[in-house]
């Protein structure tokens, strides 16, 4: 089957890893600023670096990304966006973007750059395309739970919206869905959505029989299936590794190479990868839909030695300059007139000229040693493809004097490559707006209707999970709001549960991403935004109620102090009480040690600190709860400049749920072990 070639997409965490993947045949690169990177611990490049890579790549024909892909606080966006807008001027060809607010300013102000919704975004089911292209996204960086059969149907889906798809192909993987992880910031308050993920989850979290890392996967590899990625039409294949050396950059780079341009990656290569960094080995589990056990590994002391091995070998991957952009010659070579040589690369053509050749005393120039001189350009990026040579007979040119012309228009052609025009300098308006926020209403979201109360007399509105039936006697007076999954793995299902219980009198919908969203607002629901679309800024609440939001609760990671500078004409709450979902998994760990028919339901993992962290299932996927509940009823007086406060109900009994009600109605004492969650603390 006939297919255009996906680029070679390589992560670059330093200019030596810039290097590295350009040589070992990148066609694009991605990279982080100083700033606002969600690999902010790797080198990252500074603005005079930023420039100079973007000139590099330029010139050897490779395309640069800057991420730009954490969730931003009100008082980053300016410097956010003058980031976007530098490297905007510098010539880069797109922006990956996690922040909505962040994405709409982009759009808005600088629209003809590539906008690439990141892989923080958590996208993941079709329903969200059309929505990303009303924000000006071009591609969309998807999940990598995603099966082979749910890519296809995604790609499909993208192919009629014109959006590209990009697919992680190789790389350390995630145990939840990314975008969707708080454990980093709970345990260490270090943030995987700001850029600083300490990678808790790669140390012992043990199911009962399970690895007793359970939640450490092994490293993603699809290079075997890359055949069935260009078939099915992804854009770019990308390799993660922004923290990793120049030798894995290259060796991952190379290989992705080889699997594009042949169809297989050499043995020799594959193992000098698996060499370079793996966990125990690779896994395309997700791709495959074969989940469970085996996609789980850690990282061995045979897995570190085997590295210094193959790191010499790999360096002659990227020894040289890869000569991968076409070019045509064509030289003039005639008595009574200047050398004349141009060159072209099928848009930018240079002509330069030499001295007047002079009549040849002894042996004459022939075309074959002009050939063989012109098509000498080593260590730069031009293949020569195409030579011309109109040559007088009995003439003399010294071979010195090609060489200069050769290299001159070399150097000349590197000068109309790097070129840029663009000049942005306009600054958005980030003036507030004046909106106050004084009621604290009670939302409570129940894990089943058994868990309600009979006195409600304090409550605004009911949750139940979309998939529950809510029971026939609840008061007039009480909204009740559709809990709608958070991995949507069957979006025509979800779509025919909203019609019944829209048959049944529920007319709002609590949505924790973009394609909740889509679905509840093509079913006429109200659209209550949840934690999980990571909501910071007044730019994103604004772009998400363009597209039918009514309501939002903001992100978790916020602060008390931060939440009351988030000014919107939206209703906002904040999540008041409750287990924090710390994780959003598609691979359950607790069937590392018991398959689902013999699972209560009731699991959880232990750290190595004996504590005990929930997993709950739900409609093909499960999250990790915190292992203490977020407590405020004693700090009511400190919530301030909200709508609402959204009590998230579990485990508890019908009475606790009641008590507990009570206690954010008129104050209460915090009982037993319990957090604060991130409202107190300051996340860098």
């Amino acid at each position: 089957m006939n297919y255009v070639k996906p680029e070679v997409l390589s992560p670059v965490g330093s200019p030596e890893s810039l290097q590295a993947a350009v040589r070992s045949g990148a066609d694009a690169v991605y990279i982080g600023a100083k700033q606002f990177s969600a690999r902010r611990n790797a080198d990252n490049f500074d603005e005079s670096q930023l420039k100079n890579a973007v000139q590099y790549c330029h010139i050897q024909g490779v395309k640069v990304y800057l991420a730009l892909n954490v969730m931003l606080k009100q008082s980053e966006l300016q410097d956010a966006f003058a980031t976007a807008q530098f490297a905007y001027n510098c010539g880069v060809d797109g922006i990956i973007v996690q922040d909505i607010g962040l994405a709409s300013l982009i759009h808005n102000y600088l629209p003809d750059i590539e906008l690439h919704a990141s892989t923080q975004m958590s996208i993941h089911s079709p329903a969200a395309l059309p929505i990303l292209k009303e924000m000006g996204f071009c591609r969309v960086v998807v999940a990598r739970e995603m099966s082979e059969i749910e890519l296809r149907e995604f790609c499909a889906v993208a192919k009629e919206l014109q959006i590209d798809v990009e697919v992680f192909v190789h790389g350390a993987l995630c145990m939840s869905v990314s975008g969707q992880c708080l454990l980093s910031s709970v345990l260490g308050a270090r943030s995987g959505n700001r850029g600083l993920c300490a990678g808790p989850c790669r140390l012992p979290f043990a199911a009962e029989k399970g690895t007793g890392f359970d939640l450490s996967l092994k490293d993603l590899s699809l290079y075997n299936h890359i055949d069935k990625l260009c078939e099915m039409g992804v854009a770019s294949l990308k390799i993660e590794g922004r923290m990793k050396r120049p030798e894995y950059v290259a060796a991952a780079t190379a290989a992705c190479r080889s699997a594009v341009d042949k169809g297989f990656v050499d043995y020799s290569l594959s193992d000098a990868l698996q060499a370079v960094f793996s966990r125990s080995g690779f896994t395309d589990g997700y791709f495959t839909a074969k989940r469970g056990r085996e996609m789980f590994g850690i990282r061995t002391r045979d897995d570190v030695i085997s590295a210094k091995d193959v790191l010499a070998p790999i360096h002659e991957f990227y020894r040289s300059e890869r000569q991968s952009v076409p070019i045509s010659i064509y030289a003039k070579i005639k008595q009574k007139s200047p050398i004349s040589l141009t060159i072209s690369d099928g848009a930018n053509e240079i002509t330069v000229k030499g001295d007047i050749p002079q009549p040849a005393k002894n042996k004459a120039l022939d075309e074959e040693t002009v050939i063989a001189s012109l098509k000498k350009f080593g260590n730069t990026p031009y293949l020569p493809q195409n030579i011309q040579i109109d040559l007088e007979q009995g003439l003399f040119v010294s071979a010195s004097a090609l060489n200069t012309l050769r290299r001159e228009a070399a150097e000349k052609l590197d000068e109309c490559r790097m070129a840029v025009t663009k000049n942005s300098k306009i600054i958005p308006d980030f003036s507030q707006a004046s909106a106050t926020h004084d009621g604290k209403r009670i939302i409570a979201r129940f894990s089943s209707a058994d868990q309600i109360p009979k006195n409600l007399d304090n409550v605004s509105a009911i949750m139940l999970p979309s998939e529950c039936d809510f029971p026939d006697n609840l008061p007039d007076n009480i909204k009740l709001i559709a809990d709608l999954p958070r991995f949507i793995i069957n979006e025509k299902a979800l779509k025919k549960r909203l019609d019944e219980l829209k048959a049944k009198g529920i007319t709002a919908a609590y949505c924790q991403n973009l394609s909740a969203m889509a679905i509840a607002k093509h079913s006429g629901f109200e659209i209550i935004g949840a934690t999980g679309l990571n909501v910071c800024n007044n730019e994103s609440l604004a772009a998400l109620e363009q597209i039918g939001m009514n309501a939002s609760v903001l992100s978790s990671e916020i602060s008390l102090i931060d939440s009351e500078k988030v000014k919107t004409s939206l209703k906002k709450g904040i999540f008041a009480y409750g287990r924090l979902p710390l994780m959003l998994l598609r691979n359950c760990p607790l069937k590392n040690g018991r398959s689902c028919d013999k699972c209560d339901k009731k699991g959880c993992l232990e750290d190595r600190i004996n504590k005990r962290f929930p997993i709950v299932c739900r409609n093909g996927y499960s999250e990790l709860l915190n292992s203490a509940p977020l407590y405020l009823a004693d700090k009511l007086n400190e919530i301030k400049d909200i709508d609402f406060m959204l009590l998230y109900f579990t485990d508890e009994t019908c009475s606790e749920c009641e008590k507990i009600i009570g206690e954010y109605t008129f104050g209460g004492t915090p009982r037993g072990e319990f957090t604060r969650g991130l409202y107190y603390k300051n996340l860098i």
